[in-house]
């Protein structure tokens, strides 16, 4: 694609970045066809290719508008278009660009602008985010149906993280909202790495990986969480940490993009690399373990695995959760077009309700179709809102695995 930037974006790093994405799409439409919002709302400029314009008019000198705003505020960034495009166009990064110089061109209505910034100011903070889940529980009785449905049910106890020491350590990147509302997650695999001989270990000082505020058009704001939690997991990667190891796929897509965010500050370009390096997901520590006998109890026998969109399409491990739970023993049920996303998203369930309803609904559709006993999926967002609706429980993945090897003959 063609580009001629405005003087004002042709030297900046932001300009000079989003030419080259756009510069690599040669506007074949192949993304359209696998875009949630292009399909719900069938306009062109609700789909990737229509955005890509926009944010080229943007750069080019045009006049940013609300109009503008509201098509980029309606994607998901969930990057199934990725997935589908024959040229490589970064169009995730594209449109967090987009939406930077949108933002700082326009002016949104205040309630927006509030709600926004309670956002980034309460979700990437577990102590915050605790006290109002808290006060939420307290007034569930008196809350509308809507609301009171995004209350996930209150955890069970199985908290318990060991105690051995073992040979190889793993960093765990406990993230936020997660620690809050699962913390049986990553309890269960700390269970599960220990009987490969690896050790999670937590590092207090590390928090929000950054995505929350980087994908609100705040990346000074992003940029300070990572260089934060960069910070934290510097000694022991100098000790021999051999990974930081995530479950939650929309925090490692974040991670991942450390290297990227990071290349123009000096101080920490080098560590941001290896951070994004020494990132993996759960899976692929687990992807070549050997299991023997495995107890999966008769209610969780059949699943629906939803993979979430960071999961396939930010990190590309469309299949590999999916094979550990069939090496495992499970039964896992197929699900119609499992490419596109539940509308969850980050906050788009809270900042596009009406968008994310109508895609929950849809994906909630295919994973029950044929009737599995439990949905399992691998992002703490997916799993909270598919949990708001579905008829059947909702876990994490690694929770059903940690049940199956409860008392295994592991090889």
């Amino acid at each position: 694609m063609q580009t001629k930037l405005s003087e004002h974006y042709k030297h900046s790093a932001q300009g000079q970045e989003a030419e080259a994405i756009l510069r690599a799409c040669v506007h074949c439409g192949f993304c359209t066809a696998t875009c949630p919002t292009y399909q719900l709302l069938g306009d062109e400029l609700d789909g990737p290719r229509g955005r890509i314009y926009q944010i080229k008019q943007v750069l080019e000198g045009a006049a940013a508008t609300s109009t503008i705003r509201t098509h980029l505020d309606r994607c998901l960034t969930c990057r199934s278009c990725e997935t589908t495009c024959p040229s490589g166009v970064r169009y995730g990064r594209l449109v967090d660009i987009g939406r930077e110089l949108v933002e700082e061109q326009t002016e949104r209505p205040w309630l927006e602008q509030i709600q926004r910034k309670a956002l980034r100011s309460i979700l990437p903070y577990p102590q915050r985010f605790r006290l109002l889940l808290a006060l939420g529980y307290l007034v569930k009785p008196v809350l509308p149906t809507n609301l009171a449905k995004k209350l996930p049910a209150q955890q069970g106890k199985r908290y318990q993280w060991s105690a051995k020491t073992q040979p190889r350590k793993v960093l765990a990147f406990d993230g936020c909202v997660q620690t809050v509302l699962t913390p049986s997650t990553h309890a269960a695999a700390a269970r599960v790495l220990e009987k490969l001989g690896i050790e999670l270990v937590r590092v207090p000082q590390a928090g929000c990986c950054g995505a929350v505020s980087q994908h609100l058009a705040a990346p000074e704001e992003a940029l300070n969480f990572m260089r934060r939690n960069i910070d934290a997991w510097w000694p022991a990667i100098e000790a021999g940490a051999e990974a930081i190891m995530f479950s939650a796929s929309g925090c490692g897509v974040m991670l991942k993009d450390y290297v990227q965010l990071l290349k123009h500050d000096t101080a920490y370009a080098a560590k941001a690399e290896r951070v994004s390096a020494l990132a993996k997901d759960l899976s692929e520590l687990l992807v070549e373990a050997e299991f023997g006998s495995t107890q999966i109890p008769a209610h969780l026998k059949k699943i629906a695995f939803h993979s979430p969109c960071t999961l396939q399409h930010g990190l590309k491990l469309n299949g590999v959760v999916e094979s550990i739970l069939q090496k495992a023993g499970f039964e896992l049920t197929p699900v119609a077009n499992a490419h596109l996303c539940c509308g969850s998203a980050g906050t788009y369930s809270i900042l596009q309700p009406e968008l994310s309803q109508q895609l929950l609904a849809n994906k909630l559709d295919h994973l029950q179709a044929h009737q599995p006993q439990i949905i399992a999926t691998a992002n703490i967002g997916c799993q909270m809102h598919l949990a708001s609706e579905a008829k059947i429980p909702v876990v994490h993945w690694i929770e059903l695995l940690d049940q199956a090897l409860a008392d295994p003959i592991f090889n």
